[in-house]
């Protein structure tokens, strides 16, 4: 603990410090590969795994089950309805909610017969019904419309409260980073997309900017006077406010990724809840690339665009003069 406290103070008094914006074309050529190859994932793999509220099918749910091995619901759909796949999940003790494509009227009443039989259920505790893709798509359409609104109205708040368009550049140009890496990722698990899911990735945005705030609120300090700095230029100012609020990105992302690990690993797969696995997929991932992207992407990305700035050339041209 004693060296943690120690290390924290190294960096934020700058004896010890990492070259967060120094590096910045090795972050934003990482940053580019893996938004790259994140996109060419879903293409690959030919899109994303869409759930059923999507793609739309038939959903059967079984209750009072004492097995609850996936398997059997899988073998049922798949011998009863002409080799049809389906997905099987144990969504709470005793239930089970298996999905498929859609189904004729006789291969529904076929397969919940064959799922009482199966898991040993009465026909009663088996209920059937289809789901149109058009909720799908209006969550889907809702989404875009709030990705939209929450995009513009982060980039005129922080403009606003920054006193500078390029804080909300770097921070929304981090955002799309951190959305889209997090898709990809999530695609080459091969999770369905659902509403859950949908509702994780907009969680997401939060955390981010939240994150993002905390930083570029101290790089804000550290750089209001820095025409009269005469040890640091702007770059070296806007790294030391990364390298002071590490500490803090690194508290905060543990205590954020523990109990969504937790939910991840221990609920979904060890206790079956796997309602679960898609939301807390989303935000595991999210929150990981959240704190990467504000340390590695949206600060460099602001000490970058400033860099071209007349009065921070003529300040770094200064500095280097006198050190020269």
């Amino acid at each position: 603990m004693n060296k943690l406290a120690e290390w924290g103070n190294q960096l934020y008094t700058g004896k010890t410090s990492y070259p967060f914006t120094q590096k910045h074309r090795l972050w934003f050529l990482i940053a580019a590969i893996l938004v790259i190859a994140s996109i060419l994932v879903p293409v690959v793999k030919g899109g994303f795994n869409l759930g059923i509220d999507f793609r739309g099918g038939s959903e059967f749910m079984v209750s009072g089950v004492q097995n609850t091995d996936i398997s059997l619901g899988e073998d049922v759909v798949k011998t009863a309805a002409s080799g049809a796949e389906a997905t099987v999940t144990n969504i709470a003790p005793g239930t089970m909610r298996v999905q498929t494509e859609r189904l004729s009227d006789d291969q529904t009443i076929t397969v919940a017969g064959e799922l009482a039989e199966t898991y040993g259920v009465d026909s009663s505790e088996v209920t059937s019904n289809f789901i149109g893709p058009t909720w799908g798509q209006d969550v889907s359409r809702q989404a875009m419309l709030g990705l939209l609104a929450f995009v513009v109205l982060v980039g005129l708040l922080m403009a606003a409260y920054f006193r500078t368009w390029k804080m909300s550049v770097a921070a929304i140009g981090g955002l799309f980073v951190v959305i889209i890496i997090t898709a990809g990722i999530y695609s080459l698990s091969g999770f369905e997309i659902t509403p859950s899911a949908i509702i994780g990735f907009l969680t997401i945005l939060s955390y981010s900017l939240y994150d993002t705030v905390v930083v570029f609120d101290k790089v804000r300090e550290n750089t209001k006077d820095y025409e009269q700095q005469q040890k640091r230029t702007f770059q070296q100012l806007v790294n030391l406010a990364v390298n002071q609020t590490l500490v803090r990105s690194i508290n905060t992302s543990v205590v954020a990724v523990l109990p969504v690990a937790s939910i991840l690993f221990i609920g979904s797969y060890l206790l079956g809840a796997g309602t679960l696995k898609d939301l807390s997929l989303a935000l595991f991932i999210g929150i990981i690339i959240s704190n990467l992207s504000t340390l590695f992407v949206q600060a460099p990305l602001y000490s970058w665009l400033r860099h071209r700035d007349e009065d921070v050339r003529k300040h770094t041209q200064k500095l280097e003069a006198l050190d020269a």
